[in-house]
């Protein structure tokens, strides 16, 4: 499936900034190649930048990879459990709680980039394993409808987003 025909009614409008700035992207193939180009994208960036605030309370780029790491596992928790059939409301989560209690400033940027490429390769089957009816089961999470297919070009969203952000303010 490709973004511009995911319906807007799969996803809550919070979200529409991240999926309308894909450009056509087909789900699985963008899962695999933005992942690439992200970490590719981060190890072109100065060593002294990654410990950076661009303002005071702002997160580091540490902080917004590990962020990046949490949140996908959330999403892919959420689209298991709606692919399920699972109709359970899924609850919101607190991502500055997540990042205050992560320690991504202690850790090395290489082990940073290795989960994420290892929660990313496990996002892929998960979402591989999906038929088309699954990925059109609609859920609750956060209080909003959402679908499975939805969740997936979320995270690619989500991804691109915050690497927008590095360029925009940390670089």
């Amino acid at each position: 499936m490709k973004s511009n025909q995911l319906p807007v009614n799969e996803y809550a409008q919070y979200y529409s900034g991240y999926i309308q700035v894909l450009d056509n992207v087909d789900l699985i193939e963008e899962l695999e190649i933005c992942l690439h180009d992200f970490i590719r994208f981060v190890q072109n960036i100065p060593m002294d930048k990654f410990d950076y605030r661009y303002a005071e309370g702002k997160w580091t780029i540490k902080d917004i990879i590990q962020h990046l790491i949490d949140a996908e596992r959330v999403f892919s928790y959420r689209a298991l459990r709606i692919s399920r059939n699972d109709k359970t409301p899924l609850p919101g989560f607190e991502e500055n709680l997540y990042v205050d209690n992560a320690n991504a400033n202690k850790r090395k940027l290489q082990e940073l980039l290795t989960e994420m490429a290892v929660v990313r390769q496990s996002t892929l089957a998960l979402f591989k394993s999906f038929s088309e009816e699954q990925l059109k089961r609609i859920g609750l999470a956060s209080d909003n409808a959402v679908s499975v297919r939805a969740i997936g070009f979320i995270i690619i969203g989500h991804q691109k987003h915050h690497q927008k952000i590095f360029q925009e303010r940390y670089l």
